[in-house]
């Protein structure tokens, strides 16, 4: 499964935090059975990548935050792409206001590589 490749859409962001860990459990899930697994934040998902954020959501009281899953799939090998339109529209500066390890991608990048994925799941 070395050579598959499977991309996650990351679009669900702090309003709705029961639909944020389950993505990135899911991503570290395909890398730990050997795919190769990309998440694209675009839209209010892009959020989750700005820091102090993802320590602030939890999709169950009492349990972690998602920072926890989101550091999980990282630390998985799972690659981070974010959009670049995405970005801006919140006003979040990639150079200051992005955690470590995330790369920065347009929306044709994000077609490109889906064409070339197995696998393409939406959150």
């Amino acid at each position: 499964m070395d050579d598959e490749k499977v991309m996650i859409i990351m679009t669900s962001g702090p309003d709705t935090p029961r639909r944020c860990a389950t993505p990135f459990f899911f991503a570290t899930l395909g890398a730990a059975m050997e795919y190769k697994v990309t998440m694209f934040f675009t839209i209010d998902g892009t959020l989750l990548l700005k820091k102090g954020v993802a320590e602030t959501i939890f999709p169950k009281e009492g349990g972690k935050p998602v920072s926890d899953f989101l550091q999980d799939a990282l630390d998985a090998g799972v690659k981070f792409m974010a959009c670049t339109a995405s970005t801006e529209l919140h006003d979040i500066n990639p150079d200051t206001d992005m955690i470590d390890g995330v790369q920065m991608v347009g929306g044709a990048w994000m077609w490109q590589e889906a064409e070339s994925c197995e696998t393409v799941l939406t959150f």
